[in-house]
C-alpha cells in the first residue's frame, strides 16, 4: 500500500496534465497518481521519461535490457513486472529475463554483457571504472553513449521513487 494516497486526479486544476499522462502512457499509472501531488514534478518527469522511452535512438532492446536489471538490483518489483512485456516484446526471452534475477549474464552476447556490467555498476557503485566504460563504448557512439547512460541514471530514479513510496501495482 502506498505511503500517501494518490493524488486526486480529477482536480480541475491538473486536468489537462492528466489528460496528457493518460494519452502518452495509455491510462493514469498508479505512479503518475503519486507524481501529481506535484504537477510540475510530474509534468517534468513525463517530459523526461517520454524522451528516453520514446525519442532516444538507443536500442529500444538494450533500454528494456538495462531498465529490467536496474529493477533487479533495486528490488523495484513495480518497475520490473511493468517492464517485462516491453523486454518480451522487444526479443528478450523469457530465460533471459529470468537470468536477470540470477546474474546470469552467460545467457546474453557481448554487448548486452557490457551494458549489463555498466548497469550494474552505475546503479551499485555510481562510478564506473574506466575499463567498464572502456567495454561499453566500444559498441555505441556517442549519441548512444548517452542516452543509455541516462537511461540507466532515469530508472534508478523510477525504482528509488517507486520503492520509496511504496507504490501499489497498476492493475
Amino acid at each position: 500500500m502506498a505511503r500517501i494516497p494518490y493524488a486526486d486526479a480529477t482536480n480541475p486544476e491538473i486536468a489537462p496534465l492528466v489528460e496528457r499522462i493518460v494519452g502518452q502512457r495509455g491510462k493514469l499509472l498508479n505512479l503518475y497518481g503519486m507524481l501529481l501531488h506535484s504537477p510540475q514534478v510530474a509534468e517534468g518527469w513525463l517530459a523526461f521519461l517520454t524522451a528516453i522511452r520514446q525519442k532516444a535512438s538507443l536500442s529500444a532492446r538494450i533500454r528494456e535490457l538495462a531498465i529490467m536489471r536496474i529493477a533487479v538490483i533495486n528490488k523495484a518489483d513495480y518497475e520490473f513486472r511493468a517492464h517485462e512485456p516491453f523486454a518480451l516484446a522487444e526479443g528478450i526471452t523469457q530465460k533471459q529475463i529470468d537470468g536477470l534475477r540470477e546474474g546470469r549474464g552467460d545467457l546474453f552476447n557481448e554487448v548486452e554483457q557490457a551494458v549489463l556490467a555498466y548497469t550494474d555498476s552505475m546503479t551499485r557503485e555510481i562510478h564506473v571504472p574506466q575499463a567498464t566504460f572502456d567495454a561499453v563504448k566500444a559498441f555505441f557512439n556517442h549519441q548512444e553513449l548517452v542516452e543509455l547512460t541516462a537511461t540507466i541514471g532515469a530508472y534508478n530514479l523510477v525504482s528509488r521513487f517507486l520503492e520509496a513510496m511504496q507504490i501499489d501495482h497498476d492493475k
